[in-house]
């Protein structure tokens, strides 16, 4: 009995592979889904170069080839005639930023809170878990409209303070980055071929497609941050996708606003040049402090001693490397009328701990100072009660006006020997408690991400992919550049294996933890011969799709 194939599709299209959950009816409708699709066929393609590209610039500078300026656009960082869109509507004044997942209780904190914007994260702050995907998206769309409301299993409710846009915080999604797939969802193309999702495309289209003209009725307009970027030609592939998302649902183009965190190290070479891409898009750069400090151990992981950092907790954001690129930063930024936003301070309080909160409160303060001095026109926090410090700081620099893009800070002055200068952090070493903190911050962090929260408050810090990411790499640097604790005890796999027993060990056990699989995917991706680039991809795969 002969078996006849079906005719492939006449038109690319997606096929969700997930099971059904809360808001899926709603979101994955045919028409949402046809949209995402087309961003699919015309850029699938050119998501897959631009990731074999950062493979090939990873591999130059293994090889022992430092980044540099980019003579050939050499033209583009000199003309000093060009500017970026600048902000939309709502986005005028950014001093304080609350960062944070879209789950309803959180999405709701973050609308009721007296920031200027919330950034909407689907990326390092939000485990990828179908029902998280599919569900921060429903609370996006009932946030928009000034529906959300929530209850606790507890049984307390959350309902947002207004229903007007305006009376809000401006949002500002964030999708995750081009490195990440949707096991949920498949792309069939035309010849009926089918592959897993663009992470990406799936986050910013489902969005767009349900938002973009509310927004708009509301004051407001479709706004992202966009991670991870590494050059300006993953700048141009979303300056096109842009483009088209706008022309086929009938948006005004140069609607759209873009906000492009600086947080690898290739695009701090490119700044003026991501900027030039996206220039009828754009609103500003952010300093993203954790992932540029991360992205700098995997670029130069196995070049040696000069390149090995000590304790996370004591780079700070004052030593020389990491200063040049946020001096370079606000200078560029105000070049172009761009906005210049600053990065995280990681301190959180702690309502029943006074000593706890007077320790973030100085912390924080102490940062957003040096920021809003440096000239940044705004700053993230993690937390609602840290909001009024954070304005303070920048109020007291700003006063009444909303940004300090005036301020060109023509005394900067940014070689690649500053920005690449990693030993002027070396500090005073690694310490065995430095070494017992990753590893247990990064399985504690792994363990709750398992479970569907990206992002957990540890140690009274705030832990997302990008600190658990700085910690793992450390630890595989160690190793493999034969550091020695500041006790003289070299770091080998092995003690570093027997460290992670005993914290999985000593770490409290509850009713469907998931300490026994952290652990595995921290000896993964920290004690093996090869450097995953991220260890969310093969923890995604294995675990949450």
């Amino acid at each position: 009995m002969s078996t006849i194939a079906p005719a492939p599709p006449t038109t690319a299209r997606m096929i969700v592979a997930g099971p059904d959950v809360p808001g899926a009816a709603q979101i994955l409708t045919p028409e949402a889904l046809e949209f995402v699709a087309s961003l699919h066929e015309l850029f699938a393609a050119r998501r897959h170069e631009i990731l074999q590209a950062r493979q090939r610039a990873r591999a130059l500078i293994e090889d022992g080839v430092d980044p540099d300026f980019l003579p050939e656009t050499r033209h583009v960082r000199e003309d000093r005639t060009w500017r970026v869109a600048g902000p939309g509507p709502g986005l005028e004044r950014r001093h304080v930023e609350i960062t944070g997942p879209t789950d309803p209780k959180m999405a709701i904190n973050a609308l009721n809170s007296s920031a200027n914007v919330w950034l909407a994260d689907h990326e390092d702050a939000l485990s990828p878990t179908w029902e998280n995907v599919v569900g921060g998206q429903a609370s996006l769309h009932a946030g928009i409209r000034g529906t959300l409301s929530y209850t606790s299993p507890e049984g307390k409710s959350y309902t947002m303070r207004s229903s007007e846009l305006t009376d809000l915080p401006t949002i500002v999604m964030r999708p995750r980055g081009w490195h990440l797939i949707e096991k949920n969802m498949r792309f069939e193309d035309r010849a009926g071929t089918q592959t897993p999702a663009s992470g990406t495309l799936v986050d910013f289209g489902l969005y767009f497609f349900h938002n973009a003209a509310e927004l708009i009725a509301r004051g407001r307009g479709p706004y992202f941050y966009l991670p991870k970027l590494e050059g300006r030609r993953e700048a141009r592939l979303w300056n096109d996708i842009f483009i088209h998302a706008q022309e086929t649902l009938g948006i005004p183009r140069g609607t759209v606003r873009a906000t492009v965190l600086i947080e690898t190290l290739p695009a701090a070479f490119e700044m003026d040049e991501i900027l030039y891409e996206l220039r009828e898009h754009c609103a500003g750069l952010n300093a993203g402090r954790w992932d540029y400090l991360f992205s700098m151990i995997k670029n130069f992981r196995c070049r040696g001693p000069f390149f090995v950092l000590p304790d996370r907790g004591t780079v700070s954001m004052t030593v020389p490397f990491m200063r040049a690129y946020t001096e370079l930063l606000v200078s560029t930024c105000h070049q172009r009328g761009a906005q210049a936003i600053g990065g995280m301070s990681a301190f959180i309080p702690d309502r029943r701990r006074p000593d706890v909160t007077a320790r973030a409160e100085t912390q924080v303060r102490a940062d957003k100072r040096r920021e809003a001095t440096d000239g940044f026109d705004g700053t993230w926090v993690a937390h609602p009660d840290l909001i009024p410090f954070a304005r303070e700081e920048f109020e007291a620099i700003l006063g009444d006006r909303d940004d300090q893009r005036d301020r060109l800070r023509e005394d900067v002055h940014v070689t690649a020997k500053d920005l690449l200068d990693v030993a002027s952090a070396s500090g005073s070493g690694v310490t065995p408690e430095g070494l017992r903190a990753n590893v247990s911050v990064a399985i504690r962090y792994i363990e709750s991400w398992l479970r569907g929260v990206g992002a957990a408050a540890i140690d009274h810090l705030m832990e997302d992919a990008a600190t658990a990411e700085i910690s793992r790499s450390q630890v595989w640097q160690w190793i493999h550049n034969g550091t020695r604790t500041t006790g003289g005890s070299p770091i080998t796999a092995e003690r570093v294996d027997a460290l992670v027993t005993q914290v999985v060990e000593d770490l409290p056990r509850t009713p469907g933890n998931r300490f026994d699989d952290a652990a595995q995917v921290f000896r993964d991706v920290a004690l093996g011969e090869d450097f995953p680039t991220f260890l969310t991809i093969g923890a995604y795969s294995r675990y949450l799709a």
